[in-house]
């Protein structure tokens, strides 16, 4: 093992420690930041361990610096060794999120959400050394160390009910708890980073949600992606463990003119949309034109969630989001990329495009569009 590696899967296991002794701490003072602060801090050091481990550059070559947690997510989630997970990834998004709050302005989390968010995230932390280091936890930390509840666990979807019925009760006219039922919002606006890639929470976030309270929406209008969370248990006590996954069926639909202005949340598209067509290629290891094709071949182009173009005054910029980059990398393991580029490669100008006959091409069902020029 490197030596780097090494020093930084020792990095994480203390921060970890540090997150269990600071939330079976008996001061209340502090606390939820500590364990917060530490939890955040365990993954990012783990997952560069692993990154490191796996020879994967973690340093930003244009500041010289090494990269932040949500590159590292980015990285874990493509590396075939780490294979981190859409609902992992989530969670560490959401514990991200109840942390940059934390530290940089404040909220409020229930001791129930603090608690199933660590105890899921020891579960996946022993998950990650399992599939990287083929080392378990109990390796490194005695059982008696990790958080305790003296409550039994409650799923998320509960505490959710909980909280949102909390919320309304403190924004009630006279009741003059507006900042604690604004700290709260945040707290839930930050756990839709299961489900949600932009997981950071702004106050115009929080204007929107409050808003729609106080005017009566119920929770699936001003916290749609939270009903596609769900939780599940196993074990008890010092052996619990504690997975979020999301529930079948789409969470959220593009809006329309006639959508609930309380279900709209903001998103940064050039953190969703951050690929360029010759950096797909790159990662793919095929070339550009190749990275068309199957582009073509798949329909990428025109799936929303794959594909988006930043308009610059007269400029027209495509970017491609890491679900193109998923669903591009998966198909390479199914389809014959030879048939693909025969199928969908350029036959001259001003010449009919040829009738695709490779199966499960969707430009084909489309009426074979027309190729999308090759923007770097």
């Amino acid at each position: 093992m490197k030596q780097s590696t090494r020093t930084l899967k020792k990095k994480a296991l203390a921060s970890l420690r540090s997150m269990a002794t600071s939330f079976n701490s008996v001061d209340e003072d502090g606390r939820t930041t500590t364990v917060l602060l530490h939890l955040q801090h365990s993954f990012e050091m783990l997952t560069k361990a692993a990154l490191v481990h796996n020879n994967v550059p973690v340093f930003d070559k244009n500041l010289g610096r090494s990269i932040g947690f949500e590159k590292c997510l980015q990285l874990a989630r493509q590396d075939a060794s780490i294979k981190l997970t859409d609902a992992e990834a989530g969670t560490l998004r959401a514990i991200d999120a109840l942390r940059d709050d934390e530290q940089h302005w404040f909220n409020v989390v229930n001791e129930q959400i603090l608690f199933i968010h660590a105890r899921a995230a020891v579960t996946l932390f022993d998950d990650l050394l399992s599939r990287v280091f083929n080392e378990r936890l109990a390796d490194h930390l005695p059982l008696r160390v990790l958080p305790i509840s003296t409550e039994p666990p409650a799923g998320l979807d509960i505490l959710i009910d909980r909280e949102f019925t909390q919320i309304k009760e403190l924004l009630r006219p006279g009741r003059r708890a507006r900042n604690e039922a604004r700290a709260r919002i945040r707290t839930l606006l930050a756990i839709e980073g299961h489900v949600s890639e932009d997981s950071l929470v702004s106050e115009k976030d929080v204007d929107r949600v409050e808003n729609g309270i106080s005017q009566g929406k119920i929770r699936a209008s001003v916290f749609p992606n939270l009903e596609a969370v769900s939780t599940a248990f196993s074990g008890e006590g010092p052996t619990l463990t504690v997975r979020f996954d999301k529930k079948s069926g789409p969470a959220v639909r593009f809006a329309g003119n006639d959508s609930d202005a309380a279900a709209i949340r903001e998103v940064d598209l050039q953190k969703k949309y951050h690929w360029t067509a010759t950096q797909l290629a790159q990662k793919l290891g095929i070339s550009t034109p190749k990275s068309l094709a199957l582009r073509q071949h798949l329909g990428i182009d025109q799936d929303a969630t794959c594909y988006y173009v930043f308009e610059m005054g007269a400029q027209k910029h495509p970017r491609f989001s890491d679900n193109a980059l998923g669903r591009m990398r998966e198909s390479l393991n199914e389809v014959d990329m030879e048939r693909v580029w025969e199928a969908h490669k350029p036959i001259g100008k001003g010449k009919n495009p040829r009738a695709c006959t490779v199966e499960g091409c969707t430009a084909s069902k489309a009426g074979h569009p027309a190729p999308i020029p090759l923007t770097p």
